[in-house]
């Protein structure tokens, strides 16, 4: 089944097996009399012969069991199918991508973040936000759709785009007609809407569609109807309104394949004629055909992909269909990165555009500033960064799936880091010391196992396990706050990490929400600051280039400079500047009190100021974004206090928390001190 299309979930091959077929029915079978041994088997051997018409013994056709015929449309999925591998090249093509997304508990969330998206801003010819539609209506309630859904356990994310969808003035018409065909084959009413894209260079559908059936059943379509049945009923449709391709319809798009820098139907084809030791000839019966071929050997010769052996040979490099998906994929985003830097009125020469790999083990963390955000795969919802790095040079990177990374404004800096991969320290740890106590990890066995640690360093171990049990489930919780450690924790802690590594492939720490114009007279320990003194969660001096980005950030660093010393918390001797020992501390207390201050106002609480080595107890409220940092805003009886901020809080918010400042950061005892009443 090609990749990015939905897969059948296990659970449901078993639990939906009885839709299979469109009308119900009870299957009654008549006594089968015995009347001798001869006749017994003459019986048997018919029962015999007929599975092994229908190919279901092993040895006469041999196809394993996959689960593609389980749902509605498996029919016409298997018809589709066979025509599918028979078309002709006149047929108009069409690409669809399903997915099938579980809604359970979070699930409508997900929905409605999907919704909104789909509907965003500037996808219309106009640059207006998408209409969403239905079958029946041209405005659609959106917020209506995600009720019905409410109690359903799944739903379809469908993208439908026709090769020739530029030539449609409207696409309502064309998906109204395909989802009332898919009704027909699938044998049932279904619940839908979707919104027109034409912002990208081939006009495109979303469509959402309900997990259920007309009779409030859950809906499974067949997974060759997936892969085909779709595909096939938009090309239909497609050929049916614009007519079949022409000769010089057809001509000319092979004859671009030519020169292409990605995989081509030419290819393919060349691939599919190659004998084992990947040798194909140039020769062709049609004299169109083979100078397609020809000319496209000779170019994949210039690229290194195939190497010419004389008398019109050719040997094709083992790897060139993977390498050619590549290069073309490659291609759009380098194009991508150019539409995105024109549309930011960003000049960058192209030598100094780079693709962040964080699998790759020379990477290295990137510090820049955020130029735009934006989803490089719609229907897996993965996102990427365009970031204008300080070393001068513009990096795209993969961060993953949205949800995994928390919103990164156009203009913020950030520091990007690839995430490890594999089993940590922290995993061999835990199932040492379980291992040690029966299968059993807790902070105080922690500490008796090994007396050197501190309690804070044993927590980071308790929130490990927290993480792998919310998203995998894969360590369990007991009431009195130990945990049972399975024998194979560390093969699911590489599991985990690998989820992790797919879901969010790097690590995303915004060093600054403020834009860097907005730094070098700001009154608060800024970003700039820990460039100056070389703080760890700033940038040497070393990695700043002097174009770009670079060049930008060393104007600022002069400026803020000047600014120190204006305040005197630096003074310039003999050409060289000395800062304050204490420089950040001062610099954020500043803030603190000025925010603090205006907080007290607005709150009608009382602010206090928490030193190091001060308890603080209350309930989380919300986390503040300051240009010093992050801080949590915790409120007990009529006062508050801002504190250093911790990812970890965010599952906290409006729950009682406690701690004590150490210098620059909270030792949290969340889920181990005594629970106090909530404070409204």
């Amino acid at each position: 089944m090609p990749a990015g299309f939905w897969r059948l979930d296990r659970d449901l091959r078993a639990e939906e097996a009885g839709i299979m077929a469109d009308d119900e029915f009870e299957p009654r079978l008549g006594h089968i009399r015995s009347r001798g041994a001869k006749k017994g088997r003459k019986f048997l051997g018919k029962v015999v012969a007929a599975a092994a018409r229908a190919g279901t013994i092993a040895g006469v056709r041999n196809r394993r069991f996959d689960g593609s015929r389980i749902g509605r449309g498996a029919p016409t999925a298997r018809l589709l199918s066979s025509r599918d591998r028979h078309a002709g090249q006149r047929s108009r093509r069409a690409v669809v991508k399903t997915r099938m997304v579980r809604l359970g508990t979070k699930g409508l969330s997900g929905a409605t973040a999907h919704l909104r998206y789909i509907q965003r801003d500037g996808v219309t010819r106009e640059g207006a936000p998408g209409a969403l539609y239905s079958a029946d209506l041209d405005q659609a309630d959106g917020k209506a759709f995600l009720e019905r859904q409410v109690g359903d356990r799944h739903q379809f994310r469908v993208i439908v785009s026709a090769e020739d969808g530029d030539q449609y003035p409207d696409l309502k018409p064309l998906i109204r007609r395909l989802m009332t065909q898919t009704e027909q084959d699938l044998g049932t009413k279904l619940d839908w809407v979707a919104v027109d894209h034409f912002n990208t260079a081939h006009p495109h559908t979303h469509i959402m569609l309900r997990g259920v059936d007309e009779r409030g059943d859950n809906l499974i379509i067949a997974r060759e109807y997936i892969a085909h049945g779709f595909r096939e009923r938009a090309a239909e449709l497609v050929s049916l309104d614009l007519g079949p391709r022409t000769d010089l319809e057809i001509e000319a798009r092979l004859r671009l394949d030519i020169t292409a820098d990605r995989l081509t139907t030419i290819d393919r084809h060349l691939i599919r004629d190659s004998d084992a030791e990947h040798v194909v000839a140039a020769a062709d019966r049609d004299p169109f055909q083979q100078s397609l071929r020809a000319g496209r050997l000779r170019k994949l010769g210039a690229m290194g992909l195939a190497d010419d052996l004389g008398a019109g040979r050719w040997r094709l490099d083992e790897r060139l269909e993977q390498t050619l998906r590549e290069i073309g994929e490659r291609g759009d985003i380098i194009r991508s990165m150019q539409r995105d830097l024109t549309e930011k009125k960003l000049v960058r020469a192209e030598a100094d555009n780079s693709l962040f790999d964080p699998l790759n083990a020379d990477a290295t963390p990137i510090v820049g500033r955020i130029v735009k955000r934006g989803l490089s795969d719609e229907l897996h919802d993965r996102h990427y960064l365009l970031v204008d790095g300080v070393d001068g040079r513009t990096h795209r990177v993969d961060i993953g799936r949205g949800e995994a990374t928390e919103p990164t404004p156009e203009g913020s800096i950030v520091r990007i880091v690839p995430r490890p991969t594999g089993v940590r320290e922290v995993d061999r740890t835990v199932d040492a010391i379980a291992r040690a106590n029966g299968g059993r990890y807790s902070v105080d066995l922690h500490l008796r196992h090994d007396p050197n640690a501190t309690q804070s360093f044993a927590e980071t171990h308790v929130r490990r396990l927290e993480a792998m049990r919310w998203l995998t489930g894969a360590a369990e919780r007991q009431p009195d706050g130990s945990w049972t450690i399975a024998d194979d924790h560390l093969d699911r802690a590489a599991t985990f990490e690998a989820r992790q590594a797919r879901d969010r492939p790097v690590t995303v720490d915004i060093l600054s929400s403020v834009p860097l114009e907005r730094l070098p007279r700001s009154d608060a320990a800024t970003w700039l600051d820990r460039t100056l003194i070389g703080d760890h969660t700033g940038a040497g001096s070393a990695d700043i280039g002097h174009s770009g980005f670079g060049g930008d950030v060393r104007a600022a660093q002069i400026q803020r400079r000047q600014w120190l010393i204006e305040q005197g918390l630096g003074d310039e001797q003999d050409g060289v500047l000395r800062y304050r020992a204490n420089l950040l501390a001062v610099l954020q207390r500043r803030e603190l009190l000025r925010v603090g201050g205006r907080m007290s106002d607005e709150l009608g609480l009382d602010f206090f100021e928490a030193k190091s080595g001060d308890r603080v107890d209350g309930v989380l409220r919300r986390r503040v974004d300051l240009t010093s940092g992050r801080f949590a805003l915790v409120e007990k009886g009529r006062e508050f206090t801002l504190v250093p901020w911790r990812p970890s809080l965010d599952r906290q918010i409006g729950k009682t928390v406690g701690g004590v400042i150490r210098g620059d950061g909270v030792s949290w005892q969340i889920g181990r001190q005594r629970a106090g009443p909530a404070i409204s």
